[in-house]
């Protein structure tokens, strides 16, 4: 058994990470001791590298709780499909860098983007999610994409991040004032519509993963300012509806 320090050592993830995904069910400890230690045995840490390799290839933290959850999920499958589409990403990076070498040494000769195209990747990632993908809010997030265009998409994105704008502007107000809660309540009835049903359990969650998640921090951070994120997940954790 090793305790949640010494997993944080061994993968390099830090000790609030690994709590979070205790917290929203991703990974849960082999074990807690009387005092409340985490310990995770081997069985733990093989699910622990099975996510870590599915955030390498940036799948979200809801998408891979609903593929380890799936009853069909398969072990040695998964791992086969995160092999394909490492080596898909490296042709894509390939063919970047022999892109980006004939820039060198021919300059710009005509307006070419084809480089920078992962259509292969994506559509393999796609089928990963959809072979895995069995949560309610996942179907129901995938069946709202199905629906929308790739500008729709791009709005809904620009406009969530427009409401982190607006919520980050008022850091200065404490978190439980009314004029921040309806900001609150305003990002989780946007989640709701264009997304899946934004219940107050999986807003909790969100506003843990804002936090805990980096890339998602840093954005959200870029959208608002230097400590939106955790300001938006204060703001979630004393929201009542």
């Amino acid at each position: 058994m090793r305790t949640v320090h010494e997993v944080s050592e061994l993968t390099g993830i830090s000790v609030r990470t690994l709590h979070h995904y205790d917290a929203i069910g991703l990974l849960k400890p082999t074990e807690v001791t009387e005092v409340g230690y985490r310990l995770y045995g081997d069985e733990a840490l093989r699910r622990l590298q099975v996510i870590l390799m599915f955030r390498e290839l940036q799948f979200p933290l809801k998408e891979i709780r609903a593929m380890l959850e799936s009853p069909d999920f398969n072990m040695k499958e998964a791992l086969a499909q995160q092999i394909r589409l490492l080596e898909l990403q490296r042709k894509h990076i390939d063919k970047l860098i022999a892109f980006a070498r004939e820039i060198q040494e021919k300059g710009v000769q005509e307006m070419e983007f084809n480089a920078f195209q992962k259509s292969e990747y994506d559509q393999y990632a796609e089928e990963v999610r959809e072979r895995w993908g069995s949560t309610k809010a996942y179907e129901e997030s995938m069946q709202k994409m199905k629906g929308k265009t790739a500008q729709e998409m791009q709005a809904a994105a620009r406009k969530m991040m427009e409401l982190f704008a607006e919520t980050g502007a008022l850091r200065g107000c404490r978190p439980e004032d009314e004029k921040v809660q309806e900001k609150i309540r305003e990002l989780q009835d946007f989640i709701t519509e264009n997304y899946y049903n934004c219940t107050d359990e999986i807003l909790r969650g969100l506003g843990q993963m804002y936090v805990c998640d980096e890339r998602m921090k840093r954005n959200i951070d870029k959208a608002g300012g230097e400590g939106t994120a955790e300001f938006v997940s204060r703001a979630i954790s004393c929201c009542s509806r």
